[in-house]
C-alpha cells in the first residue's frame, strides 16, 4: 500500500494521483484538481483518438464503390481543393465517423464530436447532412425524398444542402486521387486544441 498521501508512490496532484472520495457527495476541491489534472491530459490525446477511431472505417465498404474512410477522405479533399477553411475541412473528414457506432443515427454521433470545436453554422450541417444527403437517394429506398424541406428556410439549409452536392454525395469515385489521412492530421490537431464552448470549462477558458 502507498503511504498517506500518496498513490502507488506518487503524491497527490501529480498525474497517477487518484481522488479519495466513494461517491462525489464526499469529494473536495483537492480531489477535484487531482481529477482535472488527469482530464488535461487526457483531453490532449482527443485528436488521436479520434483519428484512431476514424481508422476504424478503413476497409468498411457496406456495398458501396469505395470504403468509407477513402469517401471521409474524398469529401475532405474535395472541400479542401475548393478552398473551404480547416475548420469546415475537418467536418468534412469526420462526417461520417458515427458510422461505427451510430449505424442509425451516424449524423449525430460527428456532431456531438465536433459540437465544442466548431461554429455552429458547421455543427448544424454536420448534425444534418444525413437527412439532406437522403435527397440523392431515399427515393430508392421507398423514402421521402425531400424529407429535408423540414428545414426548408433555415439559414444554413442552402449551406448544408451545398456540402452534400459538391462534396459528400460526389466523394464515391474510386479513382478520385484523394489525399492521405496522414494530410489532415494537423488540421486535426489545430480543429481539436482548444474548445470554443464545453459546459467544463468556465467562459473565460474557452477559445474565442
Amino acid at each position: 500500500m502507498a503511504a498517506d498521501g500518496e498513490t502507488d508512490g506518487k503524491m497527490d496532484g501529480e498525474v497517477g494521483a487518484q481522488a479519495k472520495f466513494h461517491a462525489m457527495t464526499e469529494g473536495t476541491k483537492e480531489d477535484w484538481t487531482i481529477i482535472a489534472t488527469h482530464a488535461a491530459e487526457f483531453n490532449r490525446e482527443l485528436p488521436a483518438r479520434v483519428l484512431s477511431h476514424l481508422k476504424l472505417l478503413d476497409g468498411d465498404y457496406g456495398g458501396f464503390p469505395v470504403d468509407r474512410l477513402t469517401h471521409s477522405l474524398q469529401t475532405a479533399s474535395r472541400a479542401h481543393r475548393d478552398g473551404r477553411d480547416e475548420e469546415y475541412v475537418v467536418c468534412a473528414l469526420l462526417h461520417d465517423i458515427g458510422d461505427t457506432l451510430g449505424s442509425y443515427n451516424h449524423p449525430d454521433v460527428a456532431a456531438a464530436i465536433l459540437k465544442p470545436f466548431v461554429s455552429e453554422k458547421n455543427h448544424w450541417m454536420v448534425a444534418n447532412h444525413g437527412l439532406f444527403q437522403g435527397y440523392y437517394f431515399f427515393h430508392h429506398l421507398g423514402l421521402d425524398q425531400n424529407m429535408r424541406d423540414v428545414y426548408k428556410g433555415h439559414e444554413w439549409y442552402d449551406y448544408t444542402a451545398e456540402f452534400c452536392h459538391l462534396y459528400d454525395q460526389a466523394a464515391f469515385d474510386p479513382n478520385y486521387e484523394n489525399e492521405a489521412l496522414a494530410f489532415f492530421e494537423p488540421m486535426v490537431h489545430r480543429v481539436f486544441a482548444a474548445p470554443r464552448k464545453s459546459i467544463y470549462l468556465k467562459e473565460e477558458d474557452t477559445a474565442a
